[in-house]
């Protein structure tokens, strides 16, 4: 089975110049970046392996993915 990989770049490649500006002038973006990307590794990883999980477990990681994709890509276009 093929897995979406759901890095920020990938999820919005339009913002590339502005994701880096932001990364590198933005303490709080860099902040939600990293999180972001940590939670993005762990829900894939669960994907990949099968790894048992509660189905509330997996289901919080992804809207903890999701609040925090929604908090970087509002600070992208503002």
């Amino acid at each position: 089975m093929s897995i979406e990989h759901h890095d920020l770049v990938h999820e919005f490649p339009e913002h590339r110049e502005k994701i880096h500006s932001l990364k590198t002038s933005s303490a709080h973006f860099a902040k939600l970046f990293d999180e972001y990307n940590v939670t993005t590794k762990a829900v894939e990883h669960l994907e990949n392996t099968g790894v048992p999980v509660s189905d509330v477990d997996f289901e919080q990681q992804k809207k903890k993915r999701a609040q925090l994709k929604d908090q970087l890509y509002s600070m992208l276009v503002s």
